[in-house]
């Protein structure tokens, strides 16, 4: 009997294993085989073809410049807005925070339409300019549209973040800073920076791989300016090249996971906290 007993739970915690196990290999691992063993096809070659080729290489450059640009901004705004709301309490904060991340409902193509109706040929500043100085002026489909537009994507999170992480925080070290004669800075630099420093960096890394990730945005606004998302995109949609958009595909995780694993790493460290 005792030895029956024993066994059922196992039996029953493989019965639950086993769904769990086919999910993961029909839908992670089968596919991320194909993905990697795909290029080899076309021969070794093109794994590099994102080094090799000036195209990719700019396209990829032109995405993680574009992803750092985004992450930086939105790490400073995000973080200036949502401190001062978990510092702050007034009527309609609630309202104020619930419309600040009601992007986070929106998907990027609503995004970029956003952005089009702002700075595109038919936008509000083009209507304006025409009317000021004869000239209709466009940027939603350039560099500037596409940060914009990243920018409007990703500072919502960032923002709910903070704002959860400042709320958190111990009043009494603040408290204590200010007792002993800190000054603002110093404040902000003994407390609020070692405090939020774990933060930070995982808020930064989630956005710089949004960022790198993102289709829906770039796919409507990306006609003067290609990002990788995009690249991939023509490479398999519009040439059938699958072996070139799985190398790229390749290209861009590597890239992205390493970022994470830094940041990763370098929350880990004792030292940066």
């Amino acid at each position: 009997m005792k030895a029956g007993t024993d066994r059922n739970p196992r039996w029953r915690l493989l019965a639950c294993l086993l769904p769990a196990a086919a999910f993961f290999a029909a839908f992670w691992l089968l596919p991320i085989s194909r993905l990697l063993a795909l290029p080899a096809h076309k021969g070794w070659a093109t794994y590099f073809a994102v080094l090799t080729d000036t195209r990719y290489l700019q396209s990829m450059v032109n995405t993680v410049l574009l992803s750092v640009a985004v992450t930086a901004a939105t790490l400073a705004l995000g973080s200036a807005v949502g401190i001062y709301l978990a510092r702050r309490d007034f009527p309609g904060k609630r309202v104020l925070l619930s419309l600040l991340t009601l992007p986070l409902s929106f998907p990027g193509v609503i995004i970029g339409f956003f952005v089009i109706l702002l700075g595109g040929r038919q936008g509000l500043v083009a209507d304006i300019s025409a009317h000021l100085i004869d000239e209709r002026i466009t940027f939603a489909y350039g560099l500037l549209g596409l940060f914009l537009a990243y920018l409007y994507f990703s500072l919502p999170r960032a923002i709910a973040t903070y704002a959860a992480a400042a709320g958190s925080m111990n009043p009494q070290l603040e408290e204590a800073a200010r007792s002993l004669g800190a000054s603002r800075l110093r404040v902000v630099r003994d407390v609020w920076i070692p405090e939020l420093g774990p933060t930070t960096l995982a808020c930064g890394a989630i956005l710089f791989a949004t960022s790198m990730g993102a289709f829906g945005t770039a796919f409507t606004l990306a006609s003067k300016f290609e990002v990788i998302p995009i690249t991939i995109y023509n490479e398999f949609t519009n040439y059938a090249n699958f072996a070139l958009a799985a190398s790229l595909s390749i290209a861009l995780g590597l890239v992205t996971w390493l970022v994470l694993f830094i940041a990763r790493q370098a929350g880990a460290n004792p030292a940066v906290r």
